[in-house]
């Protein structure tokens, strides 16, 4: 038997004693979506209702925490290719596969200073470009790692995560290219340190993609770069900020040599309501093969390049996103809490020949009644010269305990 397999059982054992802990919390969730597909070239649209469900339990003593929490997604209404039953010639994807799994289930030990968590976890780290949690997809993407964080003076903070295996939002099903789990010696290494103009982190991320059927290892790649972020305050107003430069490189058994970079460029301004931003965002092309333009294989994938999921894997020649957002936030209006009004606007271009590949329009109006968050989100991504048209409805609401 792996390792992969038996480290996330020992936090469970932690829990065969609460006879020894101070605190024991539930945890659960419950999410309840449709989401529409239309995609150019297929002859039906997707329809999926799904109904996903989290419920585990944390038990707490000094230092120390065990953690376990299960999950199932149930398709109601299965009328779509899910990416892993059906032929994907008929339907458009929509990547939530029925499931039901251990999701996480972790040991924790927590001093001034220093935090250690071992097991299967979730990893959101920094702005999620490079590895995060996938929360968009019912089943998410955890890590069996892990990880240390630790504080050893004000104002800085060390990051460090060993992963070896990769739990993706294909679930028990999973096969091929689309594996339930892919293996690998993931490190993950952020250092960050607080400055007048915002955190500047060095990082970075070695991604050991080591299954011969992803991809034929060629989405193993070593990254290293910096970013600053921040904000300030004027009045009533905020002023943000995120720059990022990173260079990426084949790793291990990837089979491709090549070198691209990234680029990011983003500021947006709050005025107590009203809310407007705009960025850049490369990610470069070496010299037009396959897999030889920067990759994000473990990014939260949905927070960029609009909601359409139209550019991962990165194409060849690379992707350069010029994008604009404006919207509204309220903390209350009667009895909705944390109403928010989005749209954003993004013009897609290849950073190789450079060369449009199309436009894509994002629409969100989302509130909180009670413990339910009440949303509706829209995406349409006006092809050019890549890809084809591709439109998205989703309907959703999440209850948390």
């Amino acid at each position: 038997m792996r390792l992969a397999t038996r480290l996330p059982i020992l936090p469970l054992l932690s829990l065969a004693a609460p006879a020894a802990a101070q605190t024991i919390t539930p945890l659960a969730e419950v999410r309840l979506r449709h989401e529409h597909v239309e995609q150019g070239g297929l002859p039906d649209g997707s329809d999926a209702v799904t109904a996903r469900v989290r419920t585990g339990l944390q038990v707490s003593e000094g230092r120390w925490s065990a953690l376990a929490e299960a999950q199932g997604n149930l398709a109601i209404v299965g009328d779509y290719y899910d990416g892993l039953h059906g032929p994907a010639t008929q339907r458009p994807l929509v990547a939530d596969p029925q499931n039901i799994a251990l999701f996480r289930a972790q040991l924790q030990y927590r001093a001034p200073g220093l935090t250690v968590t071992a097991g299967r976890q979730r990893l959101a780290l920094e702005d999620e470009r490079f590895v995060g949690a996938a929360a968009i997809r019912n089943n998410a993407q955890t890590f069996d790692a892990v990880r240390a964080e630790a504080t050893p003076i004000k104002g800085v903070k060390a990051d460090v995560t060993y992963a070896w295996s990769v739990r993706t939002v294909w679930g028990i099903d999973g096969a091929g290219a689309r594996q339930q789990a892919i293996g690998g010696d993931n490190v993950f290494a952020t250092l960050g340190v607080a400055t007048p103009v915002g955190t500047l982190t060095g990082f970075a991320y070695l991604v050991d993609q080591d299954e011969a059927q992803v991809q034929g290892y060629r989405l193993s790649s070593q990254t290293y770069g910096a970013r600053l972020y921040g904000s300030h305050g004027f009045g009533k107003a905020t002023l943000s900020w995120n720059a990022s430069h990173a260079r990426q490189s084949d790793y291990h058994r990837n089979p491709n040599a090549y070198a691209a970079d990234y680029w990011l460029a983003d500021v947006g301004l709050d005025l107590a309501g009203p809310r407007v931003g705009a960025g850049y965002e490369v990610l470069g092309a070496s010299h037009g093969a396959a897999f030889t333009s920067f990759q994000t294989p473990l990014a939260a994938v949905f927070k960029f390049q609009g909601w359409t999921d139209r550019f991962n894997p990165t194409p060849p020649d690379g992707v350069r996103d010029l994008y604009a957002s404006a919207g509204w936030n309220w903390k209350q209006l009667g009895r909705l809490k944390a109403v928010q009004l989005l749209a954003a606007y993004h013009r897609f271009e290849s950073d190789r020949a450079v060369r449009h590949y199309g436009n894509a329009l994002n629409l969100l109006a989302q509130a909180k009644v009670g413990r339910t968050t009440v949303g509706v989100r829209y995406a349409d991504y006006m092809a050019d010269r890549f890809a084809t048209d591709l439109r998205k409805l989703w309907l959703q609401l999440d209850w948390t305990l």
